[in-house]
């Protein structure tokens, strides 16, 4: 696969936007952009292009210091790395045409605020760690659900995260260990969402109907009493975690009950 550096001396998201625009034209070809932000001294600099020529990747830059973009193109001409500038030529133009110098002065461009990159934060984390995906990163999230399947975590994750909360949540199935990093994470991070078992078995019979499946015991209620039975005897070894019925509450009000359980401080 190949690789781009965006590279910036503010977030990188403007450099990371164009070669994603540019990319758009290139069709079933893999990319990947590795963005590097708050790039602003000249040992920075030499750093990226180091790695850059380690991993074979070329640069795309918005950098405004001149002596930074400078060491910039001489290190990618040492270590053979294309350096793509795309502040430079843009300055030095206005700099023509406005008869002033520029403020050379990084940072002063944020196309988003802090709330905004927390909201695509948290929603990427969602994204990433829904339905036990990459639980070794467990210890990074606010917040983490645990249930049987159709208690509504992933529903409730997105809901907590357009709030701006990281949440990951790991789904307890009958017979089959839970990672065990999940059972050392502190105190107030771990929720349990549980189900009668008679409406879960409704909920799961009517999706089950929905998409045609067929999966044996998925909707059968004794079956779904002895996946809720298992998951109070795993749930059982942290007492502190608190358990959220979902029998008959709304995405809504189990989020705010959860952040409250958890002790969470509303984010801004």
């Amino acid at each position: 696969m190949y690789q781009v550096f965006a590279v910036s001396d503010g977030t990188g998201i403007t450099a990371e936007r164009v070669v994603e625009a540019a990319l758009t034209q290139f069709k079933d070809q893999e990319v990947e952009i590795s963005r590097y932000g708050d790039v602003r001294t000249l040992e920075r600099a030499r750093q990226v292009v180091q790695e850059a020529a380690e991993n074979r990747s070329f640069i795309v830059h918005t950098l405004v210091d001149p002596d930074v973009r400078h060491v910039m193109l001489e290190e990618g001409h040492r270590l053979g790395v294309a350096t793509i500038d795309l502040m430079g030529p843009l300055l030095a133009r206005l700099t023509e045409l406005l008869s002033t110098a520029p403020l050379s002065e990084p940072g002063l461009f944020q196309p988003f605020d802090e709330a905004y990159l927390q909201w695509i934060e948290a929603l990427k984390f969602a994204v990433s760690h829904d339905d036990g995906r990459n639980t070794h990163e467990l210890p990074r999230a606010d917040i983490v659900l645990v249930g049987v399947s159709r208690t509504f975590k992933t529903p409730l994750s997105i809901y907590l995260a357009n709030q701006g909360w990281r949440v990951a949540n790991v789904p307890l199935i009958l017979g089959i260990e839970p990672p065990q990093k999940l059972f050392t994470l502190p105190k107030q991070r771990v929720v349990a969402t549980m189900m009668q078992p008679e409406r879960l078995a409704a909920l799961r019979g009517m999706r089950a109907h929905r998409l045609g499946s067929g999966r044996l015991g998925y909707a059968d209620l004794d079956s779904v009493r002895r996946e809720v039975a298992y998951a109070y005897e795993l749930i059982g070894r942290r007492p502190d975690w608190p358990i959220v019925d979902m029998t008959s509450k709304s995405v809504e009000e189990a989020s705010a009950e959860i952040v409250d359980l958890l002790g969470k401080r509303p984010h801004r």
